[in-house]
């Protein structure tokens, strides 16, 4: 369901050609990270991790809300540091070249995240004074993190050992505790917080046979509390999940990552109808613009859920089952396959719900060279 004031905004934008578009309702944003803030107080820090949407306006929008910002790049975090320089920062991803381990030297950078025992040879190799955690890929039991272990990130026992070794020849490089993001994308709390038990069961003992010199452990859970493009009405639950993490608070200092789960509830891609036609007895809705600006449902194969706004009152209209596409010369341009449509006519407008993260940021801009859309930020009513 699409908020008023982007009902609105919408409307005026198709007005004067302006479209394809995004539109963020940031008053909407704000209500969702307070709510998710309050939520988590005293169970874990929150930190917001920027790849799901680094847009500025977004990223001020939500300082007053996190802890911190988690980025994976050195562009990210160069962003971060422009526009939020007093923002504490984890430095978190895989492959980091020396350039980008240069910039963790960055005071607000609070800790790095270490991928492997050669990166950590490197760090070392500089003579730097750096805070770390460990990404761990530990075996855990359990089918919700068969993901992570078939993974390249963080690192197995082997590879836990052997940083180790290189910290015992490292005193410039203080070791803090574990990074263990082993999940992705769940919707069930009590899932995601069992989980986050299973990690810290595994990660104290480790810690205390290992590295006993870490008195005060701490625990990144990174991110993964799922959204359900299925059900866009529904949300993780913040306050169970943050309940059942509060045991594990007294035994270590707790972090969270998420990143969707922030921010996807309240962008809108908005676009308009071109053609409505009838193939090989399937219904198709030829939309402006497509996948190159919104690759999400491609990405992870699901129907993008969307608000249709009628404007048009003349012309074929569509009802039954129709699928919406976009403009590329691929059939895998479809934003949402096989849904049900009511007189939905050449001109109607088309908003995209849930398409606050891993949206343009995900999307390949170029191909077929089509304008881009226009991004606009609706702070009020």
């Amino acid at each position: 369901m699409v908020v008023e004031s982007v009902r609105a905004r919408a409307v005026r934008l198709a007005a004067v050609g302006d479209l394809p578009a995004y539109v963020y309702d940031l008053p909407g944003l704000r209500a969702h990270a307070g709510a998710v803030q309050a939520a988590m107080a005293g169970s874990a820090e929150v930190f917001y991790a920027v790849k799901a949407n680094p847009a500025a306006e977004i990223l001020r929008t939500l300082r007053p809300f996190v802890d911190g910002f988690e980025v994976a790049s050195g562009g990210e975090l160069a962003l971060v540091r422009e526009l939020l320089p007093d923002a504490p920062v984890v430095f978190s991803g895989p492959g980091k070249t020396d350039a980008e381990l240069a910039l963790a030297l960055d005071p607000g950078v609070e800790r790095l995240h270490v991928e492997s025992p050669g990166e950590l040879a490197r760090l070392i190799a500089t003579g730097a004074r750096l805070d770390i955690l460990l990404r761990a890929n530990p075996d855990l039991p359990g089918e919700d993190v068969r993901q992570a272990a078939d993974s390249p990130f963080g690192m197995d026992p082997d590879g836990l050992a052997a940083c180790v070794r290189l910290l015992r020849d490292a005193p410039r490089i203080t070791p803090h505790g574990i990074h263990a993001h082993l999940t992705w994308g769940r919707h069930d709390a009590p899932a995601m917080a069992d989980l986050a038990r299973r990690v810290a069961a595994w990660a104290l003992p480790w810690l205390r046979e290992h590295l006993p010199e870490v008195t005060e452990p701490e625990l990144d859970l990174g991110g993964g509390m799922g959204v359900d493009y299925g059900a866009p009405h529904t949300r993780f639950d913040w306050k169970a999940y943050s309940a059942a993490l509060a045991d594990l608070g007294g035994s270590a200092r707790l972090r969270i990552e998420p990143g969707r789960s922030l921010t996807a509830y309240d962008g809108w891609y908005v676009t308009d109808v071109l053609d409505v036609k009838r193939t090989h007895g399937r219904h198709y809705a030829v939309l402006r613009g497509g996948t190159h600006h919104l690759r999400t449902p491609v990405a992870r194969g699901h129907d993008q859920p969307f608000t249709v706004i009628h404007r048009a009152t003349s012309g074929p209209a569509l009802t039954g089952t129709a699928t919406l596409v976009g403009q590329l010369c691929t059939p895998k341009d479809v934003l949402n396959r096989n849904a049900e449509v009511d007189g939905l006519r050449v001109g109607d407008l088309v908003a995209f719900g849930l398409a606050g993260a891993y949206a343009w940021n995900l999307s390949h801009h170029d191909f077929l060279m089509h304008p881009q859309p226009s991004f606009h930020y609706v702070d009020g009513p």
